[in-house]
């Protein structure tokens, strides 16, 4: 099946849209959130249980699964989704920002990026035509093309040197891409200037792509700042195909991209934290460290029907966590993820039904806190 979007319903007082994705692995509805499986695992869960947690679709990371096992044999081995027993769609990222940030030396040209392993240091070279390359022997249902992920914080002209190198990368992805059957986003660079990200869109548009995301964000940059230069990037972006925004993020982010018009997101946070032990509730973050849960015998929170929530109290979980059993991170990871995805089930409920507005209030009122000025 090839892909497709449509949108299903709009909020009536803000950007907020219910949509539905189409792949060749089946349909996501949107907003969604991917939890992040960077070497063909989310840790510590496996596919059936992120299937019975609600998920609809992981993230995979190229640049790992490039260096091991290597692109050529999982496709040798039925492709990603067979590797990994994982039946619904894959979105894949370029590899792109994990050179960057995790590359022992790198060096960056027209013609793409020289990097030496984090695993044993040999030298590779990847380019828009290798990063496609890789993505479609994996089978991803959604690649990303090579972008470079402009620093924070980073001058003007440091942003549009940047931004034109994304551009020309994505230029280049978009020629060499082979299959249908995998959907190419277009990724919107350009700093914390929004000309450059207007720039940015209005050249994607040209190129043709399935969908567009926002790089660049949750860099380092203030929350103010991520917030209002997605905000105002996303309201450019086309209305028929699903917006992304990449490394995002917390429940607060989720909550008001959405509300700005956002489909998709993917973050670290939940399984990260969880193998921290901090745990999220309505009314924020649980530190299940903390000695005032060493004979707690209530679950994580009351309300929470996951299955650490049904089987499991604080006690337990801290004992686990102080002990430095294995267990500790499966549990916790299993909740963390059941909220992220349960938060998304309630905001489309909250799109669906004409209240996102109301729904978005509620929700920080169980934080005992006001909403953020509306951007």
């Amino acid at each position: 099946m090839p892909f497709s979007f449509e949108i299903l319903k709009r909020d009536t007082d803000t950007r907020a849209r219910l949509g539905r994705i189409q792949t060749a692995h089946g349909p996501v509805d949107t907003p969604v959130f991917m939890p992040v499986g960077t070497q063909a695992t989310v840790k510590a869960v496996t596919p059936e249980e992120l299937d019975d947690l609600g998920v609809q679709i992981v993230l995979a990371n190229t640049y790992h699964l490039y260096l091991r096992p290597g692109h050529e044999l999982i496709a040798s081995l039925g492709g990603l989704h067979h590797f990994m027993h994982w039946s619904k769609p894959i979105l894949t990222d370029s590899g792109g920002y994990q050179v960057f940030s995790l590359a022992k030396l790198r060096s960056i040209s027209d013609e793409g990026v020289t990097f030496q392993s984090h695993l044993d240091g040999s030298t590779h070279l990847l380019t828009p035509e290798k990063a496609i390359e890789i993505q479609e022997s994996l089978g991803s249902d959604v690649m990303m093309c090579l972008d470079e992920c402009t620093p924070y914080p980073a001058t003007r002209d440091q942003a549009e040197t940047s931004l034109c190198l994304s551009l020309n990368w994505a230029r280049r992805c978009r020629q060499v891409r082979r299959t249908d059957s995998g959907a190419l986003f277009g990724i919107v660079q350009g700093g914390m200037y929004e000309d450059l990200r207007a720039r940015a869109v209005d050249a994607l548009l040209d190129l043709g792509f399935e969908g567009f995301a926002l790089g660049g964000l949750s860099v380092g940059e203030p929350k103010d700042v991520m917030r209002r230069v997605a905000c105002s990037t996303l309201g450019l972006l086309p209305d028929y195909h699903p917006r992304y925004v990449m490394g995002v993020g917390t429940p607060e982010d989720l909550v008001e991209l959405v509300f700005s018009g956002s489909d998709m997101f993917d973050c670290v946070i939940p399984t990260r934290n969880a193998r921290n032990g901090q745990l999220f509730v309505a009314s924020g973050k649980l530190n299940i460290r903390n000695t005032r849960y060493r004979d707690d015998d209530r679950p994580i929170e009351k309300e929470c029907s996951c299955y650490t929530c049904r089987h499991y109290s604080r006690a337990y979980l801290r004992h686990l966590f102080m002990a430095k059993e294995i267990l500790a991170h499966r549990l916790n990871t299993i909740h963390n993820i059941y909220y992220f995805t349960k938060l998304m089930s309630q905001m489309r409920s909250a799109i669906r039904e004409g209240c996102f507005a109301a729904f978005r209030k509620a929700f920080y009122a169980a934080k005992g806190l006001e909403p953020p000025e509306v951007l």
